[in-house]
This record gives C-alpha cells, structure tokens and sequence, in this order.
C-alpha cells in the first residue's frame, strides 16, 4: 500500500507509516478491562492486560480522516484544535499555528459552540486589551498599566488561542474525545464534524472521523497531528474547483 506525503508529494508505503506508528507506542491501548465496546473491532490483540489496537485499520480510519481535512483545506474552512491533556498541548498547539486555526490548549470554557456568542465578546475584549496594551505607556499611569495587564493575562489563559475566531468552526480536531467531555458535547449539539484521535478506552461511535490510537503517546499525537496538518497543506495547496455550469443550449 502506499501513500503520497501531502506536502512532498512523494509516495510513502503503508508499511513504512505503520513501523513509524508503532515505534511512536500509537498501538498501544488501555487495560482490556476499560475498553469500549465501540473499538472491538479495531483491537488487535490482548496481550497480558493490555489491548493492542491492529494498526492496519488505524490507517485505513486515519486516511478517511486526511480525506475529509484535505477537503476542508481546499475550502479554506476553519478547523479547530483541541487538546488539553500535558500529552497533547504541544503537538496540538504546533499543529494549530502551522496551519494558522484557532486552538484550546488549557481549558475548555462550557459554551465555547454552544454560547459563541458570548465567547466572541471575550475574544473583541481581549483584541481591545492587547491594543491597549500597546498604547498603554502614553495614556495609562504605572498602575493602570499593571491592572490591565492582570486582566489580560488571565483572558489570555482562556482565549488567547481563539484570536481571530469570527464564527463556530468548521470542523473540530480533538486528542482524547473522552478526556475532552464537553468539548465533545458540545461540538456534536453543534453540528460540527468531529476528527479525533482516540484510545481503546473511548465511545468512537459518536465521532464523524475517529483515529484509534494511543492518545497519551507524546510521539504518537505528534505524528497524528502532523498528518492532519499535512493533509490540510495538501487541499490549501490545491484549491477546490467550482463544478462546472452546463451550458444551456438553445435550439433555434
């Protein structure tokens, strides 16, 4: 089998990808006993306690999932990424700059999709700080400067990642669908499409496109995300054409 990289182009063999995931420890699943009756399917093995999730298949969901990200990137449509466990904060951050998308890191705020509206606000409240900020040396005494910048802070923590968000996104990339509960809930009330990487101990049914694999695999999440982001890269890098009108033809 082989598969083209997204951004070189260059063909890459199945078994090439599958050696890369299992060195990264991507086929690693939990304890037999919190497997999810959902993923059955997808294991491989259990060997002692442990499920073993069949890497072929993962590859098979994970193309499905490239797929729908490269449809997205000839769209130009907004994906947000979600990852909030130590594990995933630096690969899903990486991730979300590479490819300029909004991302949650520290925490989920409840009403993020369901309450945007108010969320928006907090995003215009903190682009107003910043802007301030920048001012703040001409118009702001020592102690209004620090108040200011206290505040900003802490909307930072919250929104900083979702600067520049205008509308509910498009899709949502999330490591550890089960880990980010309401982030989750809140996404399919929403309506918005669901890629996700997930471990044996997740509900895989919900998700729109679901990744089995480790998700507390540092390497693993990395090479995860960077095959979204690459898939992505591939779909800006070629536009989606408007279909073709047919032309009337009109008898004489």
């Amino acid at each position: 089998m082989l598969k083209k990289d997204a951004v070189s182009g260059k063909e890459r063999s199945g078994n090439s990808l599958i050696e890369e995931l299992f060195l990264a420890g991507a086929h690693y699943g939990y304890r037999r006993s919190r497997r999810h009756p959902s993923v059955s399917p997808y294991i491989y093995a259990t060997k002692g306690s442990a499920d073993i999730i069949d890497l072929e298949k993962t590859l098979t969901l994970l193309a499905s999932a490239e797929e729908f990200v490269k449809k997205l990137g000839s769209q130009g449509k907004v994906i947000l990424f979600v990852g909030t466990k130590p594990e995933a904060k630096e690969a899903v951050k990486a991730a979300a700059l590479e490819l300029g998308m909004p991302y949650v890191v520290n925490r989920w705020i409840g009403g993020t999709l369901s309450n945007f509206g108010e969320i928006k606000k907090k995003i215009g409240e903190l682009e107003a700080y910043q802007k301030e900020s920048a001012e703040s040396r001409e118009k702001y005494t020592k102690k209004e400067r620090s108040l200011l910048a206290k505040k900003m802070k802490k909307l930072e923590a919250y929104f900083g990642g979702l600067l520049g968000l205008r509308k509910i996104p498009d899709a949502v990339f999330t490591v550890d669908p089960r880990a980010e509960l309401v982030a989750a809930t809140e996404t399919k009330k929403a309506g918005v499409p669901v890629v996700a990487l997930a471990n044996s101990d997740s509900d895989i049914s919900d998700l729109d496109y679901p990744i089995l694999g480790n998700d507390a695999s540092m390497p693993a999440i990395k090479l995860f995300t960077e095959s979204i982001v690459r898939a992505y890269l591939a779909g800006r890098a070629e536009p989606e054409k408007p279909e073709k009108q047919e032309e009337k033809v009109e008898k004489k």
